[in-house]
């Protein structure tokens, strides 16, 4: 039986396992961290550790299998970071010196810990919340991504926020095409705030 609840404190190192095995554009990422945490340092722990009440979390009689985490003020939760879940990190992880074009996947994460980087203002003003879920391969396909995402919307809409963002690996095209399928839109942001690697998509409530 599957079961939809709130984030509990004893499901924090299961987030950070969830994130690792999701963390390579949906497919699982150990192979390339000497640190498995440090995408969950990013994706995962700062949701569930500063706004439990809006993460929530898959589990069935093998545990937890996925979450979907969010905040409804970006900008706020952004400072918050600063205040109160970068700090502690950047006295554990020295930043990242020397060619970027040479680092491996933990130093390029250290760097976003050290240097995190602002959504961009035209996402954040017309959707101000953003999500991030992940799900391990066996919840996939039976609707789980579904009821967690309408579980947090139905909260973000009793709590009258006006649209929803979130960000997508350019090479996770299943993750694209389940985004797509929901009433997500890809959004343009200005060249100079664009990625590469991230396709962003905006919905609103």
């Amino acid at each position: 039986m599957i079961s939809l609840r709130p984030v509990l404190p004893a499901d924090i190192d299961q987030l950070y396992a969830i994130s690792l095995m999701t963390g390579d554009a949906g497919k699982d990422a150990t192979p390339l961290y000497r640190d498995g945490r440090l995408i969950g340092h990013i994706y995962s722990a700062p949701y569930a550790t500063i706004h439990p009440e809006l993460v929530f979390v898959a589990e069935d009689g093998e545990g937890v299998f996925g979450y979907i985490a969010g905040v409804f003020d970006t900008i706020a939760f952004e400072e918050r970071l600063e205040r109160e879940w970068w700090p502690h990190l950047r006295r554990l992880y020295a930043d990242p010196e020397g060619d970027p074009a040479l680092w491996n996947e933990d130093q390029k994460r250290i760097m976003v810990i050290h240097h995190p980087q602002r959504t961009p203002a035209p996402l954040v003003e017309k959707f101000p919340a953003h999500i991030h879920m992940n799900l391990l391969s066996r919840a996939r396909g039976r609707g789980i991504g579904t009821a967690l995402l309408d579980r947090w919307m139905e909260n973000a809409r009793d709590n009258g926020v006006k649209g929803i963002h979130l960000g997508a690996n350019s090479s996770n095209h299943g993750g694209i095409r389940f985004w797509s399928s929901r009433g997500f839109a890809p959004v343009k942001v200005p060249p100079a705030l664009a990625s590469e690697t991230t396709v962003w998509f905006g919905r609103l409530l």
